[in-house]
């Protein structure tokens, strides 16, 4: 049988009723059987995986035991805290607002970006919005090298390319936002014997969309094994609202919103599924590339990219080394 022939736009389609009660079953054995812990702790963002993470945990172990954690910041959109109370108010979890800015601040995260930005913009100051963003990677082969967009108090805008050590230290100073979210909900977690769910699906486990000891640690990852368009799957299947299920995938990290395909992955991510899955089974470019609707030097493109980005992923995913082996430490 040839590859295209196992190929098709429904490859990626779920038993969302087998699966769900498959993952249910799974977290009661990881949560109290194995982490010998007494409920979970979930950061709600008001996305798709957040969300189905805290609909599948309050089924596998009773709203009882599920705290939904909120840690909203300066330059957090505040639909993700209004669409987080939708999940909490369908559920019936407890829930926590905790505000990191404060955090934040005393890190001199802000100040740390803004001195990193303006080392190629130098007038971005008070009032002005940011995000950076990747060029197209997918239509022509380029390196992957970050602009910045800047937005001037006055809303006027502009795309500047940035060194590598203005990148660097903006993703540097960024970063202690995942990091200060997952140490207040460790706080919580140690506070009610919980364990901490993370939420990653399978594009951002796989490919290292995560910050290393921020929003990729957690005592488990119910929906890694996911793919994303798998995700929204499960998502109608477990009846989340229809407005989470229809807003975009956004990082909620920069003051300017941002998708994750501009900042991280290129392609939409229907698209990038697809891709993942073929170069996960071995498919032929040539063959996935009218499934994907794409052409098939753009589905090399992105074989090329994934390969790239696993590569980098596996740091972002290893655990801490040791010269040798501790005696007794299974």
């Amino acid at each position: 049988m040839s590859s295209s022939s196992i190929v098709s736009p429904d490859i990626l389609r779920l038993d969302a009723q087998w699966e769900s009660d498959r993952i249910v079953a799974r977290i009661r054995e990881l949560v109290f059987n194995q982490l010998k812990r007494k409920g979970a702790i979930v950061g709600v963002s008001g996305g798709i995986d957040s969300t189905v993470v805290a609909y599948l945990c309050a089924r596998a172990l009773g709203k009882e035991r599920v705290v939904a954690l909120f840690t909203p910041e300066a330059d957090s959109s505040p639909d993700s805290l209004r669409l987080g109370q939708m999940v909490v108010d369908g559920l019936g979890v407890r829930s926590f607002v905790e505000d990191i800015s404060p955090i934040l601040k005393g890190a001199r995260c802000y100040e740390r970006r803004d001195a990193a930005i303006r080392t190629v913009v130098p007038e971005y100051g008070q009032g002005y919005k940011s995000k950076i963003v990747l060029p197209n990677l997918v239509d022509a082969d380029r390196y992957a090298i970050f602009s910045i967009v800047v937005q001037s108090p006055n809303g006027e805008t502009k795309k500047v390319r940035l060194s590598l050590e203005a990148y660097l230290g903006i993703v540097a100073a960024t970063n202690c936002k995942q990091r200060a979210r997952k140490m207040i909900e460790y706080y919580y977690a140690d506070l009610c014997q919980y364990a901490v769910a993370g939420t990653p699906n399978r594009l951002e486990y796989d490919q290292g969309f995560f910050v290393k000891n921020g929003d990729g640690a957690a005592d488990f990852k119910p929906i890694a094994h996911l793919y994303k368009t798998q995700v929204y799957q499960l998502a109608a299947h477990l009846g989340v609202p229809e407005e989470i299920l229809r807003r975009p995938s956004t990082t909620d990290t920069y003051s300017l919103e941002q998708t994750q395909e501009e900042f991280y992955f290129a392609i939409p991510l229907d698209k990038m599924d697809l891709c993942l899955y073929g170069k996960n089974n071995s498919v032929p470019a040539a063959d996935l590339a009218p499934v994907a609707g794409m052409d098939e030097k753009q589905v090399q493109r992105v074989y090329a990219m994934i390969e790239s980005k696993r590569a980098m992923a596996r740091y972002l995913r290893s655990a801490p080394l040791l010269v040798e082996e501790v005696q007794g430490i299974q």
